[in-house]
């Protein structure tokens, strides 16, 4: 479910060093919420931003999940019944059919910056 539509602006979320590395944060875009991750992954520092809302549990919780990797897929662990979700693709492993959608990041200027 990436929005591969072009991206028309990008919103300043929050200073990068706001995320602690590693965890993620919740912003509202555009009335919805979004869950925006840190990561340090092979010496650089990653964002990425998902859907907050986890279709499993039907809470808006996926900021607080648990980050990692399953293989060579960055994922998040939902914190209430652990389906992982692709940080790149929005994919939930377990339920492929409960997946979020995604939206570019980036880091620009010492702030994370998401597509809309």
């Amino acid at each position: 479910m990436k929005r591969d539509e072009p991206t028309a602006s990008w919103t300043a979320v929050c200073g990068v060093d706001d995320i602690v590395p590693n965890t993620g944060v919740c912003a509202l875009l555009n009335g919805e919420q979004v869950a925006v991750f840190r990561l340090h992954h092979e010496n650089e520092i990653r964002v990425f931003a998902i859907g907050n809302y986890d279709p499993n549990s039907k809470a808006a919780v996926l900021s607080r999940g648990l980050v990692g990797n399953l293989g060579e897929r960055l994922v998040v662990a939902s914190p209430l019944y652990k389906q992982h979700f692709d940080l790149q693709t929005g994919e939930c492993l377990e339920a492929p059919e409960h997946s979020v959608p995604t939206w570019p990041a980036r880091i620009d200027a010492g702030k994370v910056w998401v597509g809309t």
